[in-house]
Order: structure tokens, then C-alpha cells, then sequence
């Protein structure tokens, strides 16, 4: 079984926060070190450790953290000027914890997403 990580101790409000977002299934938050204007994480609150490790029985939940960074992306109003969604796996994707998540990114213009 994978190990916990501090998005699990979040997910149970153990340490604080700023959820802006929860269910049965995810949990939303701010990041703690915000990369734009909106940086929200969206989590699964069922420790997954990377995309690499979702199976087919993950369709569904993989379809709601999506559906919920759109709400939130609407609630926190940059859905009409546009925002990306990043999701980093593993240590050469960039992936620094350890628990499947979502980056939610806008409120400025976020350019290229690699050199070109």
C-alpha cells in the first residue's frame, strides 16, 4: 500500500488548508506556493501515487477531479480568459508529491509551456 502524504492529512483536515472545494470523491485547495494568480490542487481524497498508477476502475474519478477544476475554475472567475491544467507524474514529469493531483493555473497569461 502506498505511504501517506500530507494531500492525505489535508484531504482529513489534519493540518490546515484553504479547501475550496470537497466530496466523497476530491478535495480542492490552494497551493500553498502559487505559481499564478489561481493555484488551486485538485486531489483525489483516495491516495492514488501517480497518473502511471490509475487503472480503468479510475474513469470516473478521473472525470470528476477534471469536472471539478472547471467549477472551480468558473467560481474563481478565469474560466472566460482561459487557465491550464497540469498534471505531473513522476520525478522526470516534475511530480514532487507523491498523491495523484491536478494544477489549476490562471488569472494572467501563462505563455508557452515549453521553450520553444
Amino acid at each position: 500500500m502506498p505511504e501517506e502524504t500530507i494531500f492525505s492529512k489535508i484531504i482529513r483536515r489534519e493540518i490546515p488548508a484553504d479547501v475550496v472545494f470537497q466530496d466523497d470523491l476530491v478535495t480542492a485547495f490552494k497551493d500553498i506556493k502559487p505559481q499564478a494568480p489561481v493555484h488551486v490542487l485538485v486531489v483525489p481524497n483516495r491516495l492514488i501515487p501517480s497518473l502511471a498508477d490509475v487503472t480503468a476502475e479510475d474513469e470516473a474519478l478521473l472525470g470528476r477531479m477534471l469536472l471539478v477544476a472547471t467549477r472551480i475554475a468558473a467560481e474563481q472567475g478565469i474560466a472566460s480568459d482561459g487557465y491550464r491544467l497540469i498534471v505531473n507524474c513522476r520525478s522526470h514529469g516534475g511530480q514532487e508529491v507523491d498523491h495523484l493531483h491536478v494544477h489549476l493555473l490562471g488569472g494572467r497569461p501563462l505563455g508557452r509551456m515549453l521553450p520553444g
